[in-house]
């Protein structure tokens, strides 16, 4: 029997599995001695994440829409398709609420034809500009249902609503991770997100942006420690369902992370501000007690030694 074909082995599905997250998910996957099968269409994700386990006997690469259903034989799902950043959901804001609703219910189709268990990469997005901080799983959150970040936030809530609803009717094995803000090499140089764009700036000696007054927080976990969460959620038992906080409770202001990208990088181009986005939320930070009791699990690596990885990268990229 080839060894891919080891009934020991689990053979999981990875959508979004060429992106930021799903490359890494994928690496890890393999590296605990899973069959692993990319699915992406590369709006957002790329060859160049995966590049390295294409020459992988044990890894597989579908190019396919989650929009559109799929049959495939799996004992895992990691539902993680989807484009993350405002630049890239707000460029198609009707597919990426398509994505969001139609992804996770073709998915959830496929868990129940299977019975695979099935993990949800859901969003703190959920919270919107959060009334309640730190933001407990609790928090039914402050969203904007009809503006220009919605398609994003409330495809994630609908999402999740599906989860729930698929567990409840049909006894789909679910988890539904809600993550924090994540950073770490594979990010694109025009994601949009505030690491990826400070880092890049620095590096070409621009001014870095930051939209306000640069008061507003967040909480930044490296990729590493936010895939070790996906891993420990999807091995919990069957009774736990989520929604579970992966992040950082170390929080941060956008001057801070500013001034630490530049001092790490030694650029001298200064700050320009910007006006404040619709709807960006000016607090975020979550409350990560559930994920500490039930997965055992908090965050290990420092932002600044995670930010030095992620120059690191983007110094070969940019």
């Amino acid at each position: 029997m080839n060894a891919i074909d080891s009934p020991s082995k689990k053979r999981i599905l990875v959508t979004g599995g060429a992106g930021f997250l799903g490359s890494h998910l994928c690496t890890r996957l393999l590296a605990d001695g899973n069959h692993v099968i990319c699915l992406d269409n590369f709006y957002t994700g790329s060859p160049d994440n995966i590049r390295s386990l294409v020459r992988t006997p044990a890894f597989e690469v579908i190019d396919h829409d989650v929009t559109s259903p799929i049959d495939l034989q799996v004992d895992e799902i990691y539902n993680l398709a989807c484009p993350a950043s405002p630049i890239h959901y707000q460029r198609a804001p009707l597919q990426t609420l398509k994505t969001c609703f139609m992804g996770a219910m073709n998915m959830l189709e496929l868990a129940q034809a299977t019975g695979a268990k099935i993990l949800q990469a859901s969003t703190s997005e959920v919270y919107g500009d959060p009334h309640v901080h730190p933001q407990p799983e609790t928090y039914w959150g402050h969203v904007n249902p009809i503006g220009v970040r919605s398609c994003y936030d409330e495809g994630k809530r609908a999402a999740e609503t599906l989860f729930f609803d698929y567990h409840r009717q049909f006894g789909v094995r679910i988890k539904v991770a809600r993550i924090f803000n994540t950073y770490g090499p594979n990010m694109r140089p025009d994601d949009g997100r505030v690491v990826s764009n400070f880092i890049v700036q620095a590096l070409r000696g621009e001014g870095l942006t930051i939209y306000g007054d640069g008061t507003q927080t967040r909480s930044f976990c490296y990729v590493d420690d936010l895939i070790e969460g996906f891993i420990r959620l999807m091995a919990s038992d069957d009774t736990v369902t989520g929604p579970i906080n992966l992040g950082t409770p170390a929080e941060f202001t956008m001057r801070e992370l500013a001034e630490l990208t530049t001092s790490l990088i030694g650029s001298t181009g200064g700050i320009l501000h910007l006006p404040l986005p619709a709807d960006d939320p000016t607090q975020r930070k979550p409350d990560i007690s559930r994920a500490r009791e039930v997965l055992g699990w908090q965050p290990t690596v420092a932002l600044e030694a995670g930010l030095a990885r992620t120059i690191e990268y983007f110094r070969g990229v940019v």
